[in-house]
């Protein structure tokens, strides 16, 4: 009995070792891994996304990042962390008040995984601990950006949260969470004028599309069982869906003619 449990705990760690390099969706500030690229490039990438929000005169825009090598995540999904990026009145540590972009992040906590905060910080805090220097953007209609703004100022924004979090919680459900679906009952929330979960629940299910994780099915048990940022109690079903950057992205271009483009560093 031993044996074939340490066998078993052998082959989860064999199985699901890489993807633990790092969390989802870390909060850089707690995280303790170093960052892969140098703080110049960092400083470039979120330097280029807040320009390239200030051409369109963006207000609120929806921002990605690549938090772990694509060849570690399932068939399918390619950004790991989604937030807003809201145009606002930033105090710098000398004293100086700026116009600029505040990044508005559900992060996953370094110490306790399976749980989430709300953070407000900025593009090169968002982008520091990145895997491949590439940023994801959705820029939604005027008209949603005025809505996401009464949302993100209101105390709606704080009780959408759910802080039991996981990298594959349903959308569709409630009980787990993950900063996507976050960012998605946000967006919901704007549309129908509501902070009601069940009616933005109710409404994702009906017209939002979720992606299917496309893991071997022991690979995911055994993540499951052994990864505390992995949870499968949210899903009645299987395969598992989950929202992802690229849902978003689909779903506010098809409900929203949203504006959907990717950055990378000179």
């Amino acid at each position: 009995m031993a044996a074939r449990l340490w066998l078993c705990l052998w082959v989860a760690w064999l199985v699901w070792q890489p993807a633990q390099a790092a969390g989802f969706s870390p909060n850089p500030s707690q995280a303790q891994g170093a960052p892969i690229f140098a703080a110049e490039q960092i400083i470039e990438l979120a330097k280029k996304v807040e320009k390239a929000l200030a051409q369109r005169g963006a207000r609120v825009a929806i921002i990605g990042r690549i938090g772990r090598p694509p060849e570690q995540m399932p068939e399918g999904m390619y950004y790991t962390h989604a937030a807003f990026a809201v145009y606002s009145d930033i105090t710098t540590q000398d004293g100086r008040h700026l116009k600029g972009y505040a990044t508005f992040n559900e992060y996953q906590s370094d110490a306790e995984p399976d749980t989430s905060s709300l953070v407000q910080d900025y593009p090169v805090d968002f982008y520091a601990l990145v895997a491949r220097l590439e940023a994801g953007v959705i820029i939604p209609s005027p008209e949603l950006q005025r809505r996401l703004l009464e949302v993100i100022a209101s105390p709606t924004y704080a009780a959408l949260h759910e802080p039991s979090y996981s990298a594959i919680a349903n959308p569709y459900t409630l009980g787990k969470q993950n900063c996507t679906e976050f960012v998605l009952d946000v967006i919901q929330a704007a549309i129908y004028g509501t902070s009601d979960l069940r009616v933005i629940k109710a409404q994702s299910k009906q017209f939002f599309q979720g992606q299917q994780v496309h893991v071997n099915g022991f690979k995911l048990l055994l993540g499951s069982l052994f990864s505390r940022e992995i949870s499968l109690s949210d899903h009645p079903s299987l395969p598992p869906v989950t929202a992802t950057f690229e849902t978003l992205a689909r779903y506010l271009q098809q409900y929203d003619q949203a504006e959907f483009f990717t950055l990378k560093p000179d």
